[in-house]
């Protein structure tokens, strides 16, 4: 590493335009597992340059997705460092500085056009069936056609100077040498006529300053890329390490949006996937451990760290198999550990009842829970008794007779057994079926129904104790009149 990279330091910078986005989240991980691979820096920092879309409600969002992912940055809001401020809005004049250097240098240019004339331009080169670019009317107006604008108060943007032959080129650590042409480079706009700088002059200035020593971002900004390598020159800067990630797909292999998949950190959240799992499975995207391990921590991914086992192909985002891993972190934990998160979620209305009780139905659900979220939709019955259709309670090629001849026997037992356990309830009804010549699953479909307004459930018997004697007969009595109207 250079003398001016010192350590490794990389950077998470999202705009404050709305919710963290999954693919922000995603850099952020890799961002992260090479800081602390390397006992480097994470730094996050705003790019609320954008003063129309960015707010502050969207910057509380990021910091608290962020949390919630337990991504610690080491500098940024709320944490401060060294290179302070971490949000753009706070260095205009840093900026302003900086394209002033370039002025002076002759690696920009101040431009006076309109955005009428710009869009006459856009217009005449789409008629032509060009791409737009911008065609370099202000590059060479004479130093006295300059100070009569600034002297008559004409707004200006300042824009880069290109070199129009030649190429230039980068290394990207994952992908090798990229070579552009620079007839291809425009002479795009470093700081707007309002003095806020745009993304391009703002993100080479605050990576230079805060000594960035490696660029991880989506591959939609290879393109970019090429710009900010001219910046680097024009300053006379060492250029950091470019990383372009691949950009996540969904499974028709367009680029995921909202469209298509939930893209904001916020809906995954709320829909009650676990943070670990939504990390694991991130991880998963483009990258592995090097064996065939699907299931492993942010510890494991940060051990075995190396950008040589990033794939640069696509990787597909498919919430199939995050939902697969997630029920195997649900699985993974302890009832008590996973009744927390769902009422710190809170992902039940109905946080009031007993812990004890609650602590038993999770017990009977975690095996069937694949997010937190499904928490009250599979336990629904627990709390109340459901309305359900009195055919329900009738097995296929079976009739009502059978049904309200099960729902009596087991109306008995119940009664003969007051403080009978699930194994004791099941074995007595399992001696009934033999007696009555009754297939068991036939029998324990109409109890399951009756009992929990459902065809399927949570183990039966144990159901049936946590919603104990009296209530089962209650609904045993319902399910009865149910089936005399059959």
């Amino acid at each position: 590493m250079s003398s001016y990279f010192d350590r490794v330091r990389v950077r998470l910078a999202p705009s404050p335009t709305g919710p963290l986005h999954v693919g922000n989240a995603y850099v952020a991980l890799f961002d992260y597992a090479f800081a602390r691979q390397a006992s480097g820096d994470f730094i996050l920092r705003i790019e609320d340059t954008d003063r129309k879309r960015s707010s502050v409600e969207s910057e509380r969002q990021i910091l608290s997705a962020l949390r919630w992912l337990g991504l610690k940055w080491d500098e940024g809001p709320e944490v401060g460092g060294p290179c302070a401020p971490y949000r753009q809005s706070e260095r205009a004049e840093i900026y302003r500085e900086h394209a002033q250097k370039l002025l002076d240098s002759g690696g920009s240019y101040r431009c006076f056009c309109t955005p009428e004339e710009l869009a006459a331009m856009r217009e005449a080169q789409r008629s032509r069936g060009e791409s737009f670019g911008y065609s370099g009317r202000c590059r060479e107006l004479s130093t006295d056609e300059i100070q009569r604008k600034l002297d008559a108060g004409v707004p200006y943007t300042v824009r880069l100077r290109a070199p129009t032959e030649g190429e230039t080129s980068f290394t990207d650590l994952v992908r090798g040498e990229v070579v552009c042409p620079n007839s291809e480079i425009e002479d795009v706009i470093l700081l707007k006529s309002d003095g806020f700088p745009t993304y391009h002059l703002a993100n080479v200035v605050d990576d230079h300053l805060m000594k960035i020593s490696h660029v991880v971002r989506a591959e939609e900004w290879i393109s970019s890329t090429p710009k900010h390598v001219l910046l680097y020159g024009a300053f006379g800067w060492e250029m950091p390490t470019f990383i372009h990630m691949p950009l996540l797909r969904n499974p028709d292999k367009s680029k995921i949006s909202k469209r298509k998949n939930p893209t904001s950190l916020d809906w995954y959240r709320a829909a009650g996937y676990l943070p670990e799992a939504l990390l694991n499975f991130l991880a998963l995207m483009g990258w592995s451990l090097g064996d065939d391990r699907e299931v492993f921590s942010v510890a494991e991914m940060i051990e075995g760290f190396t950008w040589d086992r990033v794939k640069t192909s696509g990787p597909v985002f498919d919430l199939q198999k995050l939902d697969w891993l997630n029920g195997e972190y649900v699985r993974a934990m302890s009832p008590e550990e996973l009744l927390a998160r769902i009422l710190e979620g809170p992902f039940t209305q109905h946080g009031g009842e007993p812990a004890e009780r609650l602590l038993a139905i999770t017990k009977l659900v975690q095996e069937r829970l694949k997010k937190l979220s499904q928490f009250d939709e599979l336990t629904g019955f627990f709390f109340a008794a459901e309305p359900y259709a009195a055919e329900l309670l009738v097995p296929k090629k079976k009739d009502a007779d059978f049904a309200r001849s099960v729902i009596g026997e087991c109306v008995e037992l119940l009664q003969t057994m007051p403080a009978a356990t699930p194994v004791q309830l099941e074995s007595a009804l399992r001696a009934v079926c033999e007696a009555r010549g009754w297939k068991r699953g036939d029998a324990y479909t109409v109890v399951r129904v009756a009992v929990t307004c459902r065809t399927v459930s949570t183990p039966l018997f144990e159901t049936m104790d946590i919603l104990g004697r009296d209530e089962c007969l209650r609904r045993l009595a319902a399910a009865q009149e149910k089936a005399e109207s059959l």
